[in-house]
């Protein structure tokens, strides 16, 4: 993921209800006039007894074509919404330590999965990888470790970049001017399971971040933005780590008519309001 696709540069990423009912009619033979007579076994009387079975299966058959056809209601495979317990709180703690400020420890199954790559995520989107002696923390704490020495050289490469921090307002230190604050903070909504596989699992956090500087005479002010990350993790030293993820746009929202509050109550706002730990 380069670092533009976040802040600036990123790459992009109806229900229908139908119904009706059916009727069929079926004409059954009338029947003989003397009810009491003695029955005659014709060619004739066979060949009619027939034909009524043969109508009353038909008729069945329909019946049950009919109620599994496209005139019921269906939902299509990839819009079926989730079961209850896909979104709902587990109640379950979700990590018992944590690594300098990033929460560790998660449980070996799904659950803990989700739960480490919303909190990965935050670490990931954190101000903290502007900062060298963070980034590195974040880098070690986050990635498996054969992959988190070559991901330290990109990303250093890439947030010390003074062309990218002078875009976004920073000095080359990665620092805000004085009398701003620079504001990057990411903030899950949820997190599906794509794939999982014992030790392996592939899961999407949708999440929306703030990102600028907040302060008097600010040019890049705190402005909201909507991704998706898929996260390729691993059990590795009893805990996930990051082996790989990507990032793609949206999905956003459609923004309500609200009065964008002013420097100061953001910067306020962001300074008074802690993160959390996030759990599936």
């Amino acid at each position: 993921m380069s670092n533009e696709d976040q802040y600036g540069g990123g790459v992009g990423s109806g229900y229908g209800e139908v119904g009706g009912t059916g009727q069929t009619r079926t004409r059954l033979p009338d029947a003989p006039s003397d009810p009491y007579g003695t029955p005659r076994r014709t060619p004739r009387a066979s060949r009619g007894l027939v034909t009524v079975v043969g109508v009353v299966v038909l008729l069945v058959a329909a019946i049950a074509f009919a109620n599994q056809s496209s005139d019921s209601p269906r939902t299509p495979a990839d819009q079926t919404p989730p079961a209850a317990t896909s979104t709902s709180a587990t109640g379950t703690r979700p990590v018992d330590g944590k690594n300098g400020a990033i929460p560790k420890g998660f449980a070996h199954d799904e659950q803990g999965a989700q739960s480490a790559a919303a909190n990965y995520a935050v670490a990931l989107g954190s101000d903290g990888m502007f900062d060298g002696a963070r980034r590195r923390a974040i880098v070690q704490a986050v990635y498996v470790p054969d992959v988190a020495a070559a991901r330290q050289s990109d990303l250093d490469r890439v947030y010390t970049d003074e062309q990218f921090l002078a875009r976004i307002g920073l000095d080359a230190g990665g620092k805000a001017p004085k009398g701003l604050m620079f504001i990057s903070r990411t903030n899950p909504v949820g997190t599906k399971v794509e794939k999982f596989a014992g030790d392996t699992a592939t899961i999407s956090v949708w999440h929306s971040t703030l990102f600028g500087l907040a302060g008097e005479g600010s040019k890049n002010p705190v402005a909201e933005s909507w991704y998706t990350n898929s996260f390729e993790l691993r059990w590795t030293d009893g805990d996930w780590r990051v082996a790989d993820f990507t990032q793609k746009d949206g999905p956003a929202p459609v923004g309500r008519d609200q009065r964008a509050s002013s420097a100061e109550e953001m910067a306020a706002a962001v300074s008074q309001f802690g993160g959390l730990t996030y759990a599936r």
